[in-house]
């Protein structure tokens, strides 16, 4: 007899929500809109663009101009991945810091990081669940992890930060690999580990973009479709600006557009 499988029989439509970053160049830019108009048919829950905080000043712009959704963020190094962070001096500290500052100028839902391998700068797993915890106490109301590529990591953090006594939502962040090599460069600086299996999958097709780029649909597919049969209910796409991959792993998880905003989306 075959086990059900609400991803198979559509009882179980994931929410997703969606991050971009910022471009740097009119190129960039171009590909951002693009990217944001193939997606915003699947009506995400949210979506969220990195740039930085700038201090209360700007915090109080943003709640000014209506934003009432944050997703607090520490920020990398000005030196980059894998260098020392030293926080600015007229600045946050520390997450917690922000997120109290963020709360203490208007009723901001605040979303913060999770790190299921760990953030690389902390002592222990442990620690930095610590770290969570005050995030939470601060006033966070919902979690994103680091990107993974082994579920089995990502349910054996949620069971330790339930035990820790933390029970705001924690989304499963997902990348859609684009390109092996540099995907697993950045994972090795943020500390997420990248099983021989997903090398294996790729390799080979260092020259065979085509190739690559089904491989990498059914890859993310295969990671999307378990975590919804083992019951999570909200995807968070890092979508490095690249729509399509994005989109078709949201359709085959079930999260389509209206057929009116189908049809209209097709017409452009």
């Amino acid at each position: 007899m075959n086990a059900f499988r609400p991803s198979r029989h559509g009882s179980r439509r994931p929410k997703v929500s969606f991050e971009f970053f910022p471009p740097k160049t009119a190129e960039m830019e171009v590909s951002l809109w693009e990217s944001v108009r193939r997606l915003e048919p699947l009506a995400p829950s949210f979506v969220s663009v990195t740039y930085g905080a700038g201090g209360s000043t700007r915090i109080r712009g943003y709640w000014e101009a209506g934003v009432r959704h944050v997703v607090a963020l520490r920020g990398d190094p000005a030196g980059g991945l894998g260098t020392v962070y030293e926080p600015h001096p007229d600045g946050y500290h520390q997450t917690s810091d922000l997120v109290a500052g963020l709360k203490r100028i208007g009723d901001f839902e605040v979303t913060v990081s999770a790190y299921p391998e760990k953030h690389p700068e902390a002592a222990s797993l442990e620690a930095d669940i610590d770290a969570l915890k005050k995030k939470v106490d601060a006033g966070a109301t919902r979690a994103i992890t680091q990107f993974f590529f082994d579920n089995d990591v990502y349910f054996r953090y949620l069971d330790k930060v339930r035990a820790a006594g933390i029970d705001i939502p924690v989304l499963p962040g997902i990348v859609p690999v684009q390109n092996f090599k540099q995907t697993a460069n950045f994972a090795r600086k943020t500390g997420a580990s990248v099983p021989q299996w997903l090398a294996d999958r790729f390799e080979g097709l260092e020259e065979d973009a085509a190739t690559r780029r089904l491989v990498a649909a059914a890859v993310c597919a295969e990671q999307v479709l378990d975590l919804i049969d083992r019951g999570v209910g909200d995807l968070h796409f890092y979508t490095m600006n690249k729509a399509d991959l994005v989109y078709a792993i949201c359709h085959l998880a079930g999260v389509k557009p209206e057929r009116g905003e189908a049809q209209a989306a097709a017409a452009e």
